[in-house]
């Protein structure tokens, strides 16, 4: 299995070596959702340059365990689930709403910390997905930006489940124009999080300059839940 995890990081690796459509440097992060520490382990001796839990009991159970590596968080996060990761987390993907800014911030400034975070936008309006809408992402991006506690390092997003190709084209290209308005605003700006296993290259394409990849590092999910 080792060979397996450490090729696929390998190929994926080779597959960025040319950045994205603007010249940037594509940040790989390892999707570990329901993955042993040795599997993550793995991934990390392979070269990834993050490693993401998306549920904070899961990240507090493995976290001990895993190599160093920089930790991201992707999941949806309940504000009584912070303390779980405050202090130990290089990146909140996804912060997608005021509560949490605000509870995010009060325990990061407790705890004498910056907290560094994306913004997430509900890019394709889904009522299934959270995150700020695309027509309030500046003005709350100019809100976040002066909350003590918290850096705003750019945005993330989540692509709806289409094939029409024309359409996320569309909306990948709304989020890189709102990416590099911010980065006029603040020079902490870096990252564009965007793309998943079955839309990464689409959104390389179009100017992310990081995905966050599970499957197509790990093999499909065994859910059988040994």
């Amino acid at each position: 299995m080792s060979n397996t995890i450490a090729e696929r990081v390998e190929n994926i690796k080779t597959e960025l070596q040319g950045g994205n459509a603007f010249g940037e440097r594509v940040t790989l992060v390892a999707a570990t959702k329901m993955q042993t520490a040795e599997a993550i382990n793995e991934a990390i001796q392979a070269g990834v340059d993050a490693v993401a839990e998306n549920k904070p009991q899961e990240f507090r159970d493995k976290n001990e365990f895993l190599l160093p590596c920089s930790r991201h968080f992707i999941g949806h996060l309940q504000t009584n689930k912070i303390k779980y990761l405050i202090g130990k987390i290089s990146l909140y993907h996804s912060c997608d709403r005021e509560e949490l800014a605000n509870e995010l911030a009060r325990q990061s400034l407790a705890k004498g910390l910056v907290s560094d975070i994306l913004i997430q936008i509900n890019i394709g309006d889904e009522a299934t997905k959270g995150g700020y809408a695309y027509a309030e992402a500046k003005e709350t991006f100019a809100r976040l930006t002066k909350k003590d506690g918290l850096r705003v390092k750019g945005f993330m997003a989540m692509l709806p489940d289409s094939d029409d190709e024309t359409l996320l084209r569309a909306l990948t290209k709304k989020m890189r124009e709102l990416y590099d308005w911010a980065k006029t605003q603040s020079s902490e700006v870096e990252y564009l999080s965007m793309g998943m296993s079955g839309d990464y290259r689409l959104c390389i394409e179009e100017g992310s300059n990081m995905i966050r990849l599970g499957s197509t590092i790990f093999g499909a999910r065994d859910y059988g839940g040994n």
